[in-house]
């Protein structure tokens, strides 16, 4: 069953919680709430989860106060995304979709930033317009899953498990050798010998894949009266350091297809979808390390043609026409409209993939 964008049930459970929480003059935060009122999820379904992985894109920099860019302003004054309030003006909460986030750098400690019913609560990233696409399109509960930190390199921090090493000959002449899986340092000049620092290649992927992993074997600690769980599908929104590289952002489509096996291995989803975005601030024809990442986006979108297994399970978003300006590196200014506009886009082409199986 299909469920439509704006029910009723959102709308009253914003009514209910967050106008007695405003009432009151005391914030209560999603999380210390039993189950929000309205339509429930069906319980007696595993819950479907949704893993968010990337760099600073995937965070949280979208601003919900300050005028001009904010969330509040695009709300209230554009009447953008109306699923998002309720007919007292205050932020709505599912009852069927809880979100997550994580965070830890390298294979270090799990700190969580969520672990609570889908709102707005602090700034935003895409994982808003994700979660109300993706829970409208299922009875079952949903869980959206966020581990992921900034400023990181598919090409080094987050080389998936299998990657192999190449050498990268500069604009100066001078060929550089890049390590595979495990590898270290991030690189070195051909002939030299490697010194190894306290970091390998693939050291963010192996942290963000085992707090993933944490989070779901304590199930029922983010999701209470889960039944169980099957990985449905990825969300991928990286490549700004990829980009500053112009190594790693040729080696970024490769890299981007073993990401895709690599996960659905990780988390035995063989048949789980996945779906990825470009930076934002990448025009086709860009020939640059942006417009490289671009490049490969589409590329391995199975509706390119150029990876047959990809086809009805992989889709890219190309954003730049979603994007308010600014650019990745700066966060896109804060802009809350562009993380909506691309977490929606994504969101759709999740369950476009879902809808065509």
């Amino acid at each position: 069953m299909i469920k439509k964008r704006f029910s009723l049930s959102v709308v009253l459970t914003g009514i209910f919680v967050i106008g007695l929480t405003f009432a009151s003059g005391t914030p209560v935060r999603a999380e210390d709430t039993d189950t929000p009122p309205g339509k429930p999820a069906d319980m007696s379904k595993p819950v479907q989860v949704y893993i968010l992985m990337g760099q600073s894109n995937m965070l949280n920099f979208g601003k919900i106060k300050g005028g001009d860019g904010s969330l509040e302003t695009a709300v209230k004054e554009k009447k953008l995304y109306p699923y998002l309030i309720d007919g007292d003006g205050n932020w709505t909460v599912r009852s069927d979709v809880r979100n997550v986030r994580v965070m830890g750098s390298g294979t270090g400690g799990m700190r969580q930033f969520n672990n609570e019913w889908m709102t707005i609560n602090g700034n935003i990233g895409v994982e808003i317009g994700i979660g109300h696409a993706v829970g409208d399109a299922t009875d079952a509960p949903v869980l959206i899953l966020k581990s992921a930190i900034g400023n990181r390199a598919l090409g080094w921090d987050l080389l998936p498990p299998g990657s192999e090493g190449f050498e990268f000959t500069d604009k100066k002449g001078k060929t550089w050798v890049h390590p595979g899986y495990k590898g270290s340092p991030e690189r070195w000049e051909k002939g030299t010998e490697p010194k190894k620092i306290n970091w390998y290649a693939g050291m963010q992927y192996d942290g963000d894949v085992a707090r993933a992993k944490k989070v779901l074997s304590e199930l029922d600690k983010y999701y209470p009266g889960a039944k169980g769980y099957e990985v449905a599908g990825f969300f991928w929104w990286q490549g700004d350091r990829d980009s500053r590289s112009e190594a790693l952002s040729s080696r970024y489509e490769k890299n981007l297809v073993s990401l895709v096996k690599q996960l659905r291995k990780e988390f035995d989803a063989p048949n789980a979808n996945f779906v990825c975005a470009s930076l934002g601030q990448a025009k086709k024809g860009d020939t640059n390390g942006a417009g490289k990442i671009l490049d490969a986006v589409l590329a391995v979108d199975g509706a390119s043609g150029k990876y047959p297994e990809f086809k009805g399970n992989v889709a890219g978003v190309y954003t730049h026409p979603l994007s308010k300006g600014s650019s990745s590196g700066a966060h896109y200014g804060g802009n809350a409209e562009t993380y909506m506009n691309v977490g929606e886009a994504m969101g759709e082409a999740m369950v476009k993939l879902m809808k065509s199986k």
